[in-house]
């Protein structure tokens, strides 16, 4: 099912009835473990067909704990991703937290993503948005499906049509998220939607000083979601989920991204 919103990001179509894949890890932990990553990913999802966007973190800039481990920041990230997307020949997204951040980021990859946490920034969004790159916006634990219309028409009155959204889950109480599958079709009303299966799996500030998570009912979801309709999933994965230095207790073992892609693949084409 194609979205009257469609957009290409660097030869991966957005919206336009071919579902899609953004992973990797959530950090830069090493530029060696980054593009072991993006490398093994890329193996998958062009055996399967799946069209294939590299995402890590340069910063996390939004971690529980002071002493939780952030990447290697700016600029060494910005060079990092900029090599494997170049090398590997994949577009390539990571976050930005600071307005003043995006035209360098955009210099490195080609989809700015916005944080849940910062989803109703102004002046982030439109920062964003005049780079000229795609913009892929997190919705907020705390704002409404149909809110997300706002950030939507921030971006496109600052001249950018490449924008979709995502959605993480909803906070349920304290350390606890909820998927509403009713705000899939509701944000596809007026942007493509990307469901995120390993954030909505987690269980926010949950263990003393890091997140927590349920990586158990990763397939159980994103599967719900591309039954609903969704036009691509963003996956963290990771070789070795144990030892990862963010979101690990959340995150899908590579070893397992194979056999999730398959499901979601067959769901895909019996709902098309």
């Amino acid at each position: 099912m194609t979205s009257s919103f469609g957009f290409d990001i660097s030869g991966v179509a957005v919206g336009r009835g071919r579902l899609f894949l953004i992973g990797g890890p959530c950090v830069i932990e090493s530029e060696a473990h980054a593009r072991k990553m993006a490398d093994a990913i890329q193996r998958i999802t062009s055996d399967l067909g799946v069209p294939y966007i590299f995402k890590a973190s340069y910063d996390k800039a939004n971690r529980t704990s002071i002493k939780s481990f952030r990447g290697p920041g700016l600029v060494e990230g910005c060079r990092i991703l900029r090599a494997i997307g170049e090398s590997n020949g994949l577009p390539v997204l990571t976050d930005v937290h600071t307005a003043v951040d995006c035209p360098i980021v955009a210099e490195a990859v080609d989809v700015l993503q916005i944080p849940a946490f910062l989803c109703r920034q102004t002046d982030l969004l439109i920062a964003a948005a005049e780079t000229g790159r795609a913009i892929n916006v997190k919705k907020g634990q705390f704002v409404s499906p149909w809110d997300m219309k706002h950030a939507v028409e921030k971006i496109r009155e600052s001249g950018n049509e490449r924008v979709s959204l995502c959605e993480r889950g909803a906070s349920f109480g304290y350390n606890n998220l909820v998927v509403d599958m009713r705000a899939l079709p509701i944000m596809r009303g007026f942007a493509p939607v990307v469901f995120d299966g390993t954030h909505s799996v987690q269980t926010p500030s949950a263990g003393n000083g890091v997140s927590g998570g349920q990586p158990e009912f990763i397939p159980v979801l994103t599967r719900a979601a591309v039954a609903a309709g969704v036009d691509g999933v963003f996956l963290e994965v990771h070789d070795n989920p144990a030892e990862a230095k963010s979101d690990g207790a959340n995150a899908l073992h590579l070893d397992r991204l194979k056999g999730v892609l398959e499901q979601l693949l067959a769901v895909h084409a019996a709902v098309q």
